[in-house]
């Protein structure tokens, strides 16, 4: 199977044609809830709806199938509100992938800096889980320190780290220095204001995601050569920081004009690369 391609097909016919263990990190974010409007240029799809049906259960089992041991599933999504309630899909989601045999590894927040849809009853809606689900024990992480420390580069300053020696006196250690920038937490603030995005080609498709959100999933589970999937590529932004860290990609996306839009920032991508 070709990598570094976009498949204009169901992404179960995607996985279908992958080997076992085949794939490190899969970050995406499924069209949920009906909360956006897509159009309707979908291969075998004749009518305009809202939101695409998807067979949710059966992608989770071939993500498990294809994803390597100590390999990474990043599932980016969030709640709409339906009659007074938040619909829970996002944690039924998380569930199923245990069903199947992922762990839940850790339960992440991806928080924007503003909200676009001011509530009158309810406090504004500024975030959206990422599911980081593991096969296994991850074999990788890179984690990302870009956390100030408040006492970043100096000696440890707090109280007085002594020992108690045999004679009764008390001997203080050598501390160590505090490193200037301490592990990041797991909760991940981008901006939302033209999204994050690098080009304008983005904005042509209705639902997208912080392209630096994307690299610092793809820089904490992978390496550089690894293999990174994205099942609902959208418009690319996956495989556009896939390219830009180094690393193999693979994308499914069944709306032709949305490949499109893909193809074009990728075409980008690649000229500057190429300077």
């Amino acid at each position: 199977m070709e990598t570094n391609r976009i498949y204009l097909e169901d992404c179960l016919q995607t996985m279908k044609k992958m080997e076992d263990n085949r794939i490190s990190l899969t970050v995406t974010s499924p069209p949920y809830d009906d909360l956006r409007t897509y159009n309707n240029k979908v291969k075998g799809l004749s009518t305009e709806y809202n939101g695409y049906s998807f067979d949710f259960e059966n992608i989770a089992r071939e993500l498990y199938r294809v994803t390597k041991p100590g390999g990474i599933v990043v599932w980016v999504v969030g709640d709409a509100t339906h009659n007074g309630s938040e619909t829970g899909t996002s944690f039924r989601q998380a569930l199923f992938f245990k069903e199947v045999g992922f762990n839940i590894h850790d339960t992440m927040i991806y928080m924007k800096n503003n909200f676009s849809n001011p509530s009158s009853t309810r406090y504004h809606q500024i975030f959206e889980y990422m599911f980081v689900l593991s096969k296994g024990k991850p074999t990788t992480f890179n984690p990302i320190k870009d956390r100030k420390n408040v006492y970043g580069g100096q000696v440890g300053s707090w109280g007085k780290n002594t020992v108690r020696q045999k004679d009764g006196t008390m001997k203080e250690n050598t501390r160590k220095v505090i490193e200037e920038y301490g592990q990041r937490y797991n909760v991940w603030t981008y901006k939302t204001s033209k999204n994050g995005q690098e080009d304008e080609v983005a904005y042509e498709h209705p639902a997208i995601f912080p392209i630096d959100m994307v690299k610092d999933h793809i820089i904490s589970w992978t390496n550089p050569g690894d293999i990174v999937y994205d099942c609902f590529m959208g418009s690319g932004t996956t495989a556009k920081a896939a390219m830009l860290l180094n690393r193999e990609w693979i994308g499914s996306e069944i709306n032709e004009d949305y490949i499109d839009i893909c193809n074009r920032r990728l075409n980008i991508v690649q000229t500057e690369l190429t300077i």
